[in-house]
């Protein structure tokens, strides 16, 4: 396979424009013109060959490439300083031995001697231990003979220095730092902010981040001692200690100081990839996602899922990208009206070509796709070029049709799976809409939401209701709905609601007040980290803890920057997108409204817009980007004596077949993406706005089945609003929404005709969301103690039988106040009770 990358993939206007650059179209048999013609299918062939990628989508990547990840090459001197400052110190506490031969109790009494020597004003001598510190979490790789060996130690060591209270005074350390007024006054001050800016943060974050992703790994190895560091590590994370906020609170705070402009120098990847992993510590990745949410549904009396989606998308097969040949063929099968005049065979040419590519078609449904429909989006009057610069190869005159023989009917191909991958599901909704216009057909009158009587409606209306409610799915968030109309409409009979104190929740409640500044902050530093961002004077520096404090001065040192700041900005992009996608479905399952509040303040900070920006670049090339130099990545680097680097080995990267890391983020945004415009009619029209249909197809490049099936859901919910000539040139994309999306029964997505279609309010529709969310946040938590729906006894003997302290006086004017207020006042009980 030719590398994306090259020239031929798009890149730049010399390479991937072809024939266009040089001059005006030729005409039908002109040599030139077919040599060009054949010049640019080479280009373009190379392009677009990409095999089926074997990635396995989870919560994160290998241990060893998370670990690497968090430091930037640029940082790679300090491993030996990290060295030189643990062994110094050693040396003063223990005489003739190294640390791997010591005795457990040896090792204890060491760490709790730095610990002591923590404590001290000079921030030098605190920065020594500190490094010291690091050096054990980072493995004590100088007494270490392999990469395997550095990672074992790194993660006992990470569960010795958890056990000594290594954490909570770390954590001590980094409030001192974040609250350091003189180094935040000094970044500012400065013209360029260097790596030597955040050494101290550094310093702590990266041991904070190695304890956090060491002891969050799960292995069935691990001790009954560690099993219990574990859990009490991950409640001590959670909840609030000593009357503080939730850890991830202050990592939030950090992000938002960040891009405000107060803390410049703050180092944001390191920060970034501590919240993502705290997150997913606490709330739990993905499979843990997938065990609560069954759990829920039990406890709510709710059917089983159907299906485990993640196992199901596992078993999908990637969908293959357009094949050049069957694409010119179909090009031939639509031309234009006025060279179709006059020319009688052409019929039955267009017929035999028909048939042949049905057979094709029904074997495969992505082989006759993207640059042909991308050209027919352009004559059906979209307007819109594809936006990364690419000519469309069918955009050429001439055209050479390829000879019959040339269509490929390989037997490989026939070889996906029968049947639909997902069962079908239909709403609560779906069945009133069904039944509402049947009544109307049918019958001339409504019944509202009733559902269960079919009187006068004909046989096939009562078998097709049966099916419906056979395929009923009830959500988690309808039933929460529907909870959450009934508390507000019945406050005081139905009491206060009971709300689990989860881990969840905790971090809901100290997120809510600050969550609009939190999600513009995350979006603030992905704009910045996105490839497709234009550098501008007045957006965030994020290259802060990446730029050296000495510029490179040799064409080496500049690619050896140039891929470590490639790199950094990856790692970003993964771990907000993570970190974001986390955040929704927990907030999600454990209510609905708090995940609406999250996606909605995301909306108002134009993240889609910003998504479909990211989108809006050659993705298989960024799939494929060779971003990283793996002699330089821990623990590599600190193991092996480093190889003299060249530009030549700088150049060549890896020999990965695709950047795993890249992969995430992109499966990520995609299904961000899809949460935020999921049953959301106003939010869908901003896809089609902001013609998202030629910038998601583009993607359906990359083969990997996972991406394919986000993208391909993305454009189903579009499908009716892009109009029929939009749908009638895009019929392989169609027949592929069919084959791997879930169906959902009377949904009338392929043919526009569903009252969804019509007109819509669109800010009736966010207004009422934002009322219920804002109902939701009041009724549960902004109500004060003295409400006047606080708890009232009605007991009448509790309340007699309470002792009062009355005033000394009372008893002389008591006798006749009763006689005054009460005896002498007549009662009507039956207006009282007629009133009320």
């Amino acid at each position: 396979m030719e590398d994306p990358a090259a020239p031929g993939a798009g890149s730049s206007p010399s390479n991937g424009n072809g024939v266009a650059n040089g001059g005006g179209k030729g005409k039908p048999g002109a040599p030139k013109g077919r040599e060009a013609f054949r010049s640019q299918r080479r280009e373009s062939e190379g392009s677009v060959d990409c095999p089926t990628l074997d990635f396995e989508y989870g919560d994160a990547d290998g241990h060893a490439a998370e670990l690497s990840e968090l430091y930037s090459y640029t940082e790679n001197p300090e491993f030996t300083t990290n060295r030189r400052c643990f062994e110094e110190d050693f040396k003063t506490q223990v005489q003739g031995k190294e640390w791997l031969e010591l005795e457990e109790d040896a090792q204890k009494a060491y760490v709790m001697g730095l610990l002591d020597r923590l404590e001290v004003v000079s921030r030098e001598r605190r920065l020594k231990v500190s490094r010291a510190v690091l050096y054990l979490a980072q493995g004590t790789f100088g007494e270490c003979d392999s990469e395997v060996d550095v990672l074992h130690w790194s993660r006992y060591n990470c569960f010795l220095l958890y056990q000594m209270g290594t954490f909570s005074a770390f954590l001590e350390l980094l409030h001192m730092e974040i609250d350091n007024s003189q180094a935040c006054s000094s970044a500012l001050r400065k013209p360029a902010i260097s790596i030597a800016d955040s050494t101290e943060l550094r310093v702590l974050l990266s041991v904070m981040y190695l304890m956090v992703e060491n002891i969050r790994l799960d292995r069935e190895t691990d001790s009954c001692g560690w099993r219990t560091a574990r859990e009490t590590f991950r409640t001590e994370l959670s909840f609030s200690t000593h009357n503080e906020e939730p850890f991830a609170l202050l990592l939030f705070s950090m992000v938002t100081k960040f891009c405000s402009g107060l803390a410049p120098h703050f180092p944001i990847k390191k920060v970034l990839l501590l919240l993502w992993k705290v997150v997913m510590f606490t709330l739990g990745g993905f499979e843990h996602l997938q065990a609560l949410k069954v759990q829920k549904r039990a406890e709510l009396g709710l059917p089983p899922l159907a299906e485990d989606s993640i196992q199901v998308v596992k078993s999908m097969r990637a969908a293959s990208p357009p094949s050049y040949t069957l694409d010119l063929g179909e090009s031939q099968l639509a031309p234009p009206p006025s060279k179709l005049r006059g020319r009688r065979g052409s019929r039955r040419q267009l017929l035999t070509k028909q048939d042949s590519l049905d057979i094709y078609n029904e074997r495969d449904l992505f082989k006759t796709e993207e640059p042909a429909t991308e050209e027919e989006e352009e004559s059906a009057g979209d307007g819109e070029r594809t936006l990364d610069g690419e000519l469309d190869l069918l955009e050429q005159d001439p055209l050479v049709p390829p000879p019959p023989s040339q269509a490929p009917l390989s037997a490989e191909r026939v070889t996906f799976p029968k049947g639909l991958p997902w069962a079908p599901k239909v709403r609560q909704k779906d069945i009133e809409h069904f039944l509402e216009m049947s009544r109307n057909k049918f019958i001339g009158f409504t019944l509202g939401q009733d559902t269960d009587t079919l009187v006068g409606l004909p046989r096939p209306i009562h078998e097709s209701v049966k099916t419906l409610k056979q395929h009923k799915y009830v959500s988690i968030a309808d039933v929460q709905i529907k909870n959450e109309e009934e508390l507000e409409k019945c406050p005081m009979s139905l009491g206060e609601e009971v709300v689990p104190e989860t881990p969840c929740e905790i971090l809901y409640q100290g997120m809510l007040y600050s969550l609009p500044q939190y999600m513009i902050a995350l979006l603030k530093i992905l704009l910045a980290a996105a490839p497709t961002s234009k550098a501008k004077t007045d957006s965030i520096n994020i290259l802060a803890d990446v730029l050296p404090e000495e510029m490179p001065i040799t064409v080496l040192q500049s690619m050896k920057l140039g891929i470590d700041v490639n790199r950094h900005k990856e790692i970003i992009v993964k771990s907000i997108s993570a970190l974001l996608l986390l955040l929704l479905k927990h907030f999600k399952l454990n209510h609905i409204y708090q995940f609406e509040y999250v996606s909605q303040h995301l909306v108002f900070a134009n993240c889609i817009p910003l998504i479909l920006k990211f989108f809006n670049q050659n993705i298989l090339s960024y799939i494929t980007a060779k971003n990283s130099i793996s002699v330089l990545d821990y623990p590599c680097c600190i193991i092996q004596d480093l190889p003299e680097l060249t530009t030549e080995s700088l150049e060549a990267g890896d020999n990965n077949q695709f950047c795993w890391r890249n992969l995430f983020s992109c499966i990520n945004l995609l299904r961000l993406l899809n949460k935020l415009t999921k049953w959301k009619h106003s939010r869908t029209m901003m896809l089609v706005v902001f013609k998202s249909a030629p910038i998601l197809k583009r993607a359906l490049k990359v083969k990997q089945a996972m991406l394919q099936l986000y993208v391909l859901k993305l454009l189903k919910i579009q499908t009716k609003y892009l109009g029929r000539q939009w749908r009638k040139s895009n019929m392989k994309t169609m027949s592929a929404i069919y084959q791997k999306v879930r169906h959902r029964m009377n949904d009338d997505w392929a043919y526009g005709n569903d009252i969804d279609a019509r007109p819509w309010d669109f800010q009736a529709e966010e207004c009422t969301l934002r009322a219920n969310i804002e109902a939701f946040n009041s009724r549960r938590y902004d109500r004060p103690q003295d409400s006047e729906f606080s708890p009232v006894d009605n007991c009448l003997q509790s309340v007699l039988g309470q002792r009062l302290d009355l005033p000394e006086d009372f008893h002389y004017s008591y006798e006749l106040w009763l006689e005054r207020e009460v005896f002498s006042q007549p009662i009507c009980w039956e207006e009282l009770l007629q009133n009320h």
